[in-house]
């Protein structure tokens, strides 16, 4: 620094011809080369005493001295061109402090030598330093840094730009774009602004995002895009910070930027919050335009009803509606399978066209022409496509895939190829969605062989053919894209190039039409993955499937467990087809085994997999397989799904009613009595609640609201619960204590009605366990039914309970008491009932089982 003052106290003496002012370059070099250096002392004494006599800050400079002034600029752009900036902002500061204008100094100074220093101290990677201290110098002293800039400077700052984006270093490339731009530097031209939009998306970064675009004039435009590329990343959260930015820096509603964010909310399967958006425009007495209520009307149109009312709205207001809203309309349609409603509007929209309002376009025909493909109305697609053909519009390829698949879901095989050919002769490229859907059609129609021959002529390659001579075999089953010379039937004598690139789902489709033979499903998925296709989830599928039908249950088994070796997640698809195997073979513990696995990776059922599962048995042989299929009953119905239970109901009392397999009674009265449920009968989940092991303490059985044969069922079933539990040594049922309690429901002191009992409920239970079991039961007023008031049921159906004495007289007649009215099982009757049971069963042996009686 000292040798700098010296420089600037020199500087103030006008030099000598016979000094260039070269000389002075060298020695501050010199004095840069080391910061801990001490200054060397001036050789000749005489010049020490000069240093307080002349300013530093050059106050002693006169305007008039053109000398020294060029002197100084030459010194200042020999400094800057070797990077020593802050030196030569200090020579600037002091110029410009004597009255020299910035312009004219600027004017005087070599701008090629000062770009040149920036290039060596960006190339240097000091960044820093020129934008922070020399900016904001030039700033201080009146010079716009962009001025001091050449092409290559600009290149080093360019080259700067770029190393922070490879970095991924957001934060500080957007803060250095912020200062530049606030320099006037053209920042477009350093870095592709996609590029730093990209790289905050990437990072999830919105508010990165929201102040680089606030460093151009067109704002408005770039929110729009990080919006847009914010909900491609399914981010819906920092779309909407970059919306609520937009809309803080308009001073107008920015009508792209509501387009824009209702288009997110669909991409992002929020449609609720589009509907929010929409809501709040209205709220603000902001009418939306037609593209909104386009966006809109899109992002909900699985929801007719509400596509509709939008429509309305839309016309409430005074907006015009163009052929893309009537488009979207007729997508609602198609989406909610209203046929009719589409019918209807695509009337109206062909009188307007008639008219000269409107004019249909291609998704118009084609959306049409999916509603019938849909509904399988394969003619009225055909007129759809006759329409289209007078009205001048192309078919496309989106067109022709509707029309073959109107005919193929129709189970139209030939007129659907006939399309194939027609398409073909108009020119069109069919994609490999056609190629597919011809596939399909054949191997629905049980047309397998010629939709193996059809693979194999379009891979051909080179050869000349129609589709409909499809009895040409393969030459080259290698290519993943082949071009195969088809000429249309009977349409044309051209022959055309088409190009056939087959895709994971054709292979899906001829696996299908593979039926049980494994090899050559196995085949085609070997020949897949040497086309560089992946196998999805739904290969696996239909493997597994190929293998279980050629009767390997093992073999698919092996499949599925292949899958989580491989590092792949068998999806629920997967497990139900394998589950489906099992219940074919009559493999019951197997199919609940892959069923505990689902739950074990969280693999969620559908209601195939309820329904296959619960079908798993014919027959119940133990109380456990009976907790087993009630509990995913109970699972599947808090899955939300409402299961045809009739099956399952059946086998439930199948097995509770072989509790009197070896009593004396009527073994054709079972079947009568199957159809007697209600129809919303709760008897599955009575019967799981009793049959849980977690009520193994309880003795109480609850018949309240429950039909006749309900009740019984639930009684045998718990007494075949107790039996099992007993004759397997269970102590619990062993040593019971108390009688077993059957609770019928309140009745008021006085009335012969017991609420909360059907009809003859009462007489049912107790000829099931008196005259069927054998079984004493007695009134719950007494416990030996000789107690006062009280006595025992006999067999005869006609007797009725003698209640106890009560004070009724005492009470009001308006509100009368209410008592449980119970039936007991008495336990001696009980433990004599179950050892008879247990002597008749061949395992385990008397001895082993411990009876308590008291």
């Amino acid at each position: 620094m000292r040798d700098a003052l010296s420089i600037l106290a020199s500087a103030t003496v006008p030099p000598s011809s016979a000094s260039p002012p070269g000389h002075y370059r060298h020695p501050h070099r010199q004095s840069t080369t080391s910061t801990t250096a001490k200054p060397q002392p001036h050789p000749n004494p005489k010049h020490k005493p000069q240093f307080p006599t002349y300013s530093p800050l050059l106050s002693s400079y006169r305007r008039d001295n053109r000398q020294s002034l060029t002197y100084n600029t030459e010194l200042a752009s020999k400094l800057a061109e070797d990077g020593m900036f802050e030196d030569f902002l200090m020579i600037s500061e002091s110029v410009v402090a004597s009255g020299v204008k910035p312009s004219e100094f600027l004017a005087l100074l070599n701008t090629r030598n000062f770009a040149s220093g920036i290039a060596r101290v960006l190339d240097e990677g000091n960044l820093h330093s020129v934008v922070k201290m020399l900016f904001n110098g030039l700033k201080r002293i009146g010079i716009d840094p962009v001025q001091m800039f050449d092409a290559v400077s600009v290149e080093s700052l360019r080259r700067e730009c770029r190393r922070l984006l490879k970095r991924g270093e957001v934060e500080q490339l957007v803060s250095l774009m912020e200062t530049l731009a606030g320099f006037k530097f053209q920042i477009r031209e350093l870095v592709e602004p996609s590029d730093v939009i990209s790289l905050c998306i990437s990072q999830r970064d919105p508010t990165a995002a929201i102040r680089y675009a606030q460093n151009f004039p067109h704002m408005e435009i770039m929110f729009c895009s990080i919006i847009l590329e914010f909900g491609k990343k399914r981010d819906l959260a920092s779309a909407l910070t970059a919306f609520e930015a937009a809309k803080q820096n308009t001073s107008t509603p920015n009508m792209h930027a509501y387009r824009t964010i209702i288009d997110v909310c669909g991409l992002c399967g929020d449609y609720l919050k589009s509907r929010t958006i929409y809501e709040g425009l209205l709220a603000g007495n902001i009418t939306p335009n037609v593209y909104v209520f386009n966006s809109l009307m899109n992002v909900n149109s699985r929801d007719l009803n509400y596509a509709l009312g939008i429509y309305k709205k839309m016309k409430k207001l005074g907006v015009t509606a163009e052929i893309t809203t009537h488009n979207i309309l007729l997508k609602s349609c198609c989406v909610a399978a209203k046929v009719e409603l589409a019918q209807d509007i695509y009337k109206d929209l062909r009188e307007l066209e008639a008219k000269g309002t409107l004019k249909l376009d291609v998704f118009t025909y084609s959306t049409m022409i999916k509603v019938f493909a849909d509904a399988k109305m394969w003619k009225n697609a055909l007129e759809v496509k006759d329409d289209m053909v007078t009205s001048g519009v192309i078919p496309d390829t989106v067109t022709w895939s509707s029309l073959i698949s109107a005919c193929a879901n129709a189970g139209l095989v030939e007129q659907a190829i006939k399309l194939f050919d027609e398409m073909l002769e108009a020119g069109g490229q069919p994609n490999s969605r056609c190629f597919n859907i011809l596939l399909h059609a054949c191997v629905e129609a049980c047309q397998y062989d010629r939709a193996f021959r059809l693979f194999k002529s379009w891979k051909e390659r080179g050869s000349e053919q129609t589709t409909s001579n499809d009895n040409l075999n393969s030459s080259d089953d290698s290519l993943a894209v082949h071009h195969t010379r088809v000429t249309s039937r009977p349409y044309s004598h051209l022959t055309m190039g088409v190009p056939f690139r087959p895709t994971t789902s054709t292979y899906n489709i001829l696996m299908k039409a593979c039926g049980a033979d494994y090899y050559r499903a196995k085949a085609l998925m070997d020949e897949m993955k040497t086309l560089g296709l992946s196998p999805n989830q739904i290969s696996w599928s239909i493997l597994i499937d190929v293998c279980g039908g050629s009767g390997n249950v093992a073999g698919a088994i092996q499949i599925l467990r292949s899958l989580h070796e491989t590092g792949i997640q068998p999806d629920v698809i997967a497990y139900t087809t394998a589950i489906k195997i099992c219940v074919k073979h009559k493999k019951p513990k197997l199919a609940f085994m892959l069923f505990a696995e689902m739950e074990k990776y969280q693999i969620k059922p559908n209601l195939v997999t309820y329904k296959t599962i619960l079908t798993a048995r014919s027959r119940y042989g133990s109380l456990q397989e009976v907790q087993q299929s009630l509990a995913v009953y109970q699972q599947m119905r808090k899955a939300g799904y409402k299961p045809n239970d009739y099956y399952l109901k059946q086998l439930i009392e199948e097995w509770c009613e072989g509790v009197l397999q070896n009593e004396h009674h009527n073994e054709g009265q079972f079947a009568s009595r199957i159809t007697d449920f209600g129809p919303q009968s709760m008897l599955l989940e009575k019967v799981a609640e009793h049959l849980q092991d977690s009520n193994a303490e309880s003795l109480s059985i609850d018949l309240q609201g429950l039909t006749k044969v309900e009740a019984r069922i639930i009684v045998l079933a718990v007494l075949r619960k107790i039996k099992e539990k007993y004759i397997a040594g269970d102590t619990t049922w062993n040593s019971m204590e108390d009688d077993v309690s059957i609770i019928l429901g309140l009745q008021e002191l006085g009335s012969d009605v017991i609420k909360g009992e059907s009809d003859g409920v009462k007489e049912a239970v107790i000829r099931l366990l008196e005259h069927d079991l054998g079984l004493q039961v007695f009134a719950a007023g007494s416990r030996s039914g000789k107690g006062k008031g009280s006595r025992m049921y006999s067999s005869s159906i006609g007797e009725t309970i003698e209640r106890s004495e009560s004070t009724q007289a005492s009470e009001s007649p308006t509100r009368r008491p209410m008592v449980l009215q119970r039936l007991k099982v008495t336990r001696e009757s009980l433990h004599h009932w179950l050892q008879k049971k247990m002597e008749s069963s061949p395992s385990p042996s008397p001895s082993s089982i411990t009876i308590t009686t008291q």
